[in-house]
């Protein structure tokens, strides 16, 4: 153990974080091919706030050659040296939902072109059962030249990193561990052991590993879209969702999910990997892309639902001015990939409404990049025929809405996190 330097392929809201934790116990190369990403976390800041300054500034060293602490690079030569690969580049899908390995690909020819005789790759990104080992393992094979299981080894760890979560960091959250070989498994295991307090559980094989963890998004994207069909159900008896839930939720053994947006990096796009790998052998998986059509209808559901009660208010539709809440995937988050905030903001613009986005949390820049959409970090001075809480960021909750809205304005939330009576819930 004492011989390893780990290099982590990826510094976003999993590699980071993971880099970080390794990094008070060895030799750490943080890469990743954002050069202004690596030149922001070498100055001692974290733009994704996954990793606070004083933490990441205790772990930081400026040359990759000392034997403790945590140097980044987007230079493939400061690699050369590490003996652990660990990769955790995003596994998004396409504008089809199918998934996207490219960078997987990417970095696992980053790592091969560096790979030595004995070396580990072990991967974290999300993937279907059987995509590091198909998909992975012979990119690693042909740019290196090496032999699978008899030079290199492979393992498979799956992140569970949740975003903007302060209290269950990586080092708090139990890790699932495998490895090519049993032998292989025993040393990944021993590896994530020596930092994770939380503990590990070594699965049998790495198939078993990417199961694991493509279904308990899938587990939750179904509960929800369970949740989501009531709320539907339920508002057309005029039955107030929320209370139904929490009334329900007094039983010991049910399961406590709330209807909304599913968005994000994970529960909005894992059960496609594991829908398409069903395909592959011939069977249509009914129940998970039912519940993946109904949550990907939930933007467009909310926004029909503030245009309905616009009407009954008699308030004018056509050029009408509706502040909205939240961009972020989640809230207390800057994190904004494969946010559902865009869905309702889109199919309020085809009814010709103007919308505002007020998001504290969210960079204007990245949300302008990658949704064309322009956003307001600092509260308006104007008011509004409508408010839409998409996001239930803390700041909102020091807000008196009723400041912001025009007579017979309504406000309607989507995360049910209002208290004021007479407010439109999904």
């Amino acid at each position: 153990m004492k011989n390893i330097k780990i290099a982590i392929i990826g510094l976003g809201y999993v590699g980071l974080p993971l880099a970080r934790l390794f990094a008070t116990k060895y030799s750490v190369v943080g890469f990743d091919i954002n050069k202004q990403r690596v030149n922001d976390l070498n100055t001692g800041h974290d733009a994704t706030l996954e990793v606070d300054d004083k933490t990441l500034n205790a772990v930081l060293k400026k040359s990759s050659e000392s034997e403790l602490g945590l140097y980044c690079s987007y230079s493939i030569e400061d690699l050369k040296d590490c003996n652990y690969y660990i990769v955790t580049v995003p596994t998004p899908v396409d504008k089809n939902n199918r998934p996207d390995l490219t960078p997987l690909y990417k970095s696992s020819e980053t790592v091969a072109s560096v790979l030595k005789k004995g070396d580990i790759v072990i991967y974290e990104s999300t993937v279907y059962p059987g995509a590091t080992e198909e998909e992975c393992i012979p990119v690693l094979e042909k740019v290196s030249g090496l032999k699978f299981n008899t030079d290199f080894f492979a393992g498979y760890s799956p992140e569970r990193i949740n975003p903007g979560d302060k209290e269950h960091t990586v080092e708090k959250i139990l890790k699932v561990t495998s490895g090519s070989t049993p032998e292989i498994g025993v040393k990944v295991d021993d590896l994530y052991k020596s930092v994770i307090t939380a503990g590990t559980h070594l699965a049998p094989t790495i198939k078993v590993a990417e199961a694991a963890k493509v279904i308990e998004n899938s587990q939750r994207d179904i509960n929800i879209a369970f949740v989501n069909e009531l709320a539907k159900i339920f508002n057309l008896m005029n039955i107030d969702t929320h209370a139904v839930l929490e009334a329900a939720g007094t039983k010991w053994n049910f399961l406590p999910f709330k209807p909304g947006l599913v968005g994000g990096h994970c529960i909005g796009v894992d059960p496609y990997y594991l829908a398409q790998k069903a395909q592959e052998y011939g069977y249509h998986p009914e129940i998970i892309l039912a519940g993946r059509r109904l949550n990907d209808s939930m933007g467009g559901y909310v926004a029909s639902e503030v245009i309905k009660l616009m009407l009954k208010n008699d308030l004018k539709i056509k050029n009408a001015k509706i502040l909205v809440l939240g961009i972020t995937f989640k809230e207390n988050c800057p994190d904004v990939r494969n946010t559902k905030a865009v869905d309702v903001i889109s199919n309020l613009k085809e009814y010709g409404i103007e919308t505002t986005v007020y998001d504290p949390w969210a960079s204007p820049e990245e949300v302008l990049h990658e949704y064309n959409l322009n956003t307001i970090k600092d509260i308006p001075s104007e008011k509004y025929s409508a408010i839409v809480l998409t996001v239930a960021h803390k700041e909102y909750e020091e807000l008196d809405l009723n400041n912001y809205l025009e007579t017979n304005g309504v406000i309607y939330d989507v995360k049910g996190v209002l208290k004021s009576k007479g407010i439109a819930r999904l």
